[in-house]
């Protein structure tokens, strides 16, 4: 395999064997993945549907297959990529090893030139969030529809409403779920930037701010994220919306990376003994200082 443009580690909770028949299994594959799997190894692994980007059909053939490794080509708008899962144990359950070749460029993702390709990255980060908490017994987050243009998703978090706004609009807070540096400045006008505000002196700004109910972000383009709260019984209802944007190029990479985050944003505050389940993130030409990731 050629170097990889994306490399995800991960861990997850469950033994090799486990997590190994999790990856392989097609009635698995159909919960935490997407919506079809057919897989009789050594000769077929595919995947798809509308949870999967290019997902009309099935696009993969497989390269090679041991007990602690899957390693395929992947077809998506017409160009080929390696895919690589490899699996190691750990004190805390297996080290999932996501790796994935001839990725578009950085710059090509956030101008939402990429096409399918684009979404890639975020894809693989919600699918192995997920395949953490399919594992653990736990509900999964909804997944990205790359069929629709209704980019709506609604969550229950077992925490109080203003605990989860909280972990939201607090530098610190986000900077430990999410796996990103940010700055936030938490009131209407105030700026919101992934990275920092040198990396983005401008950000999105926000033109709804009201403190365990509600959040709306409004970016540059125009593009909004908007969050919603509800509380019943200690519990929060989030519901997360993008809207704002050309319904005939919707921004799945962000979404799908949004979606992602509302899985990690569920753990953070779930789990007793919380830690990330990222021990890496590695995207070829993202900018230093974006990513934070503690080992």
């Amino acid at each position: 395999m050629t170097e990889p443009d994306l490399r995800l580690r991960a861990v997850v909770p469950a033994p090799l064997k486990v997590a190994f028949e999790a990856l392989t299994d097609p009635a698995a594959l159909r919960v935490w993945l997407t919506e079809h799997a057919d897989v009789d190894l050594p000769g077929t692994y595919e995947f798809w549907g509308r949870s999967t980007p290019d997902g009309a059909e099935p696009h993969q053939r497989v390269l090679h297959v041991d007990e602690r490794t899957i390693r395929f080509a992947w077809t998506v708008d017409g160009v080929e990529s390696t895919v690589q899962f490899e699996l190691a144990d750990d004190e805390d359950g297996t080290l999932v090893t996501l790796s994935q070749s001839d990725l578009p460029g950085f710059s090509e993702v956030l101008a939402g030139t990429a096409g399918a390709r684009g979404a890639l990255q975020t894809f693989w980060s919600l699918a192995i969030a997920n395949l953490a908490d399919y594992l653990a017994g736990r509900e999964l987050t909804p997944k990205c529809d790359f069929t629709s243009a209704e980019l709506h998703a609604s969550v229950v978090i077992d925490a109080a409403p203003d605990k989860v706004f909280e972990s939201m609009t607090r530098p610190e807070q986000f900077r430990q779920w999410f796996g990103a540096n940010v700055d936030i400045e938490p009131y209407v006008g105030g700026r919101f930037a992934m990275g920092g505000f040198e990396l983005d002196p401008e950000g999105a700004r926000f033109v709804e701010f009201e403190p365990g109910r509600k959040a709306t972000l409004r970016w540059g383009d125009g593009q909004t994220d908007s969050w919603e709260l509800e509380g019943s019984d200690g519990k929060t209802r989030l519901t997360v919306m993008q809207s704002g944007f050309d319904p005939a190029n919707p921004p799945y990479p962000g979404w799908a990376g949004w979606l992602g985050g509302i899985a990690a944003l569920r753990r953070y505050h779930e789990l007793p003994r919380w830690r990330s389940i990222w021990r890496q993130v590695e995207v070829a030409g993202v900018p230093e200082g974006i990513m934070a990731i503690d080992q």
